[in-house]
C-alpha cells in the first residue's frame, strides 16, 4: 500500500459484495477508504504492478489532464480498487512512474473499467508509448445493455459519465461538482497542473473512479455473453481509434475472437473492425455538413460508429468502428461526399 496516504482524505465506494450493494431502502452500502497520492511506483500495490495470472485485478481507471488526447498534458491517473484510491501524480512521478504503470495497463491480467476510453488511451498512447489494453468501457456497455432490452439508440446519443452515475440501475447519484469543475477548466485549462492539489481536486479525481466497480458489477450481471463478446471487442478497438501509427496496430494486441460456443448456438456475427479514412486536405466540411447534418445522415444509414478527431485531431481523418460490412458501406459513402464535389 502507499506510504505517504492521505489520513483525512478518504471517499466512500458502493460496496458490491453485499446483495446488490444496496441495504433494502435503497441505500447504497458504502465503504470508506483512503485516498493517497502516489509520485513512485513502491507506493502502488505490487499485484498491480507485476500482472499474473494468479492475482487478476478489476480496477476502476481515468485519467485528468489539459485538453486530454495526443497533444494535451497528462496530469493524473486515478486507480480505484475495492480498498482503497490511487491518484496516480505524472507531473511529479514523470516518465519513471508511468514506465513502472506500463505493464499494468497494457496486461490482459488487469480488466480497466473506464467510461470513454478513447482520449484517454490516445494521451497514454502518444506520451508514454503505453497501448492500454482489456478495457471495460462503460459507455459501450451501457449501449449494449439498452440494445439486448430492445432500445434503439440514435447516432451520437452516447450517455454521459453523470448521467450515468444518475441512473438508478447503476448509482442513482447526482454529480453536481463535475459541472463545477468543468466551468472551473473552461476558465482556467489548467485546472489539473497545479501542485499540491488542492482539496477539490482530490475529490473530484477520486469521484470520478469511485463508483466504477459498483457500476462494473451492475452492468456484469446484465451483459449476456453475446454482449460481453461485443464489449470486449469494441473496448479494443476504441482504444486504438485514435492511436494512429504505420504498421496498421500490428503491435497492438487484437480483438479478441468470437467464443466457440457462441459459434455453435448459431451466433455468427461479422467481424468487427477499425477503418481510418484519409479526407483530401479542404474537404471535411463536406463530409461533416452544415452543422454536421451530413455526417448525421450517414451515421443513420450506417450501423456503425463514426468518429472525428475534431479540434483536438487529427482533422484529417475519419474513424469508423463496427460489423465489416457496414464499415465498407460507410467508407463508400464519405468518398462520394468528397470525391463528386
Amino acid at each position: 500500500m502507499a506510504s505517504d496516504s492521505l489520513p483525512l482524505v478518504r471517499a466512500q465506494i458502493p460496496q458490491c459484495s453485499k446483495p446488490d450493494g444496496f441495504l433494502a431502502n435503497g441505500t447504497s452500502v458504502d465503504a470508506t477508504v483512503p485516498v493517497h497520492i502516489v509520485t513512485h511506483a513502491s507506493q502502488l500495490p505490487s499485484e498491480f504492478l507485476n500482472p499474473s495470472a494468479d492475482s487478476q485485478l478489476v480496477v476502476g481507471f481515468d485519467c485528468e489532464g489539459i485538453d486530454l488526447c495526443r497533444a494535451g498534458g497528462l496530469c493524473l491517473m486515478q486507480l480505484a480498487f475495492a480498498d482503497a484510491i490511487y491518484l496516480v501524480d505524472t507531473i511529479e512521478g514523470g516518465d519513471t512512474l508511468m514506465r513502472a504503470c506500463k505493464p499494468a495497463l497494457e496486461s490482459s491480467y488487469i480488466t480497466k473499467v473506464i467510461h470513454d476510453c478513447k482520449r484517454d488511451s490516445e494521451a497514454l498512447y502518444f506520451q508514454y508509448d503505453i497501448k492500454l489494453h482489456n478495457v471495460v468501457d462503460t459507455q459501450i456497455a451501457y449501449s449494449l445493455i439498452e440494445e439486448q432490452e430492445g432500445k434503439k439508440r440514435t447516432p451520437d446519443d452516447y450517455i454521459s459519465f453523470v448521467s450515468l452515475l444518475a441512473d438508478p440501475r447503476y448509482c442513482g447519484v447526482t454529480y453536481i461538482e463535475k459541472e463545477e469543475v468543468r466551468a472551473l477548466l473552461r476558465k482556467d485549462p489548467n485546472f489539473w497542473t497545479y501542485r499540491p492539489m488542492s482539496d477539490l481536486m482530490i475529490r473530484t479525481a477520486a469521484d470520478d473512479v469511485r463508483f466504477l466497480l459498483h457500476i462494473y458489477h451492475k452492468m456484469m450481471d446484465k451483459l449476456n455473453r453475446k454482449s460481453l463478446w461485443h464489449l470486449a471487442v469494441r473496448g479494443c478497438l476504441y482504444c486504438r481509434c485514435f492511436c494512429i501509427n504505420n504498421n496498421n496496430y500490428a503491435d497492438w494486441t487484437p480483438p479478441p475472437p468470437i467464443p466457440d460456443s457462441l459459434v455453435t448456438e448459431g451466433y455468427a456475427p461479422q467481424e468487427e473492425i477499425l477503418s481510418v479514412l484519409d479526407v483530401p486536405t479542404g474537404k471535411m466540411g463536406l463530409v461533416i455538413g452544415k452543422k454536421g447534418s451530413t455526417i448525421l445522415s450517414i451515421k443513420e444509414s450506417c450501423n456503425a460508429e463514426i468518429l472525428i478527431g475534431g479540434s483536438k485531431g487529427p482533422p484529417d481523418k475519419v474513424f469508423i468502428i463496427g460489423p465489416l460490412k457496414e464499415v465498407r458501406k460507410a467508407e463508400a459513402i464519405i468518398r462520394g461526399r468528397y470525391v463528386t464535389w
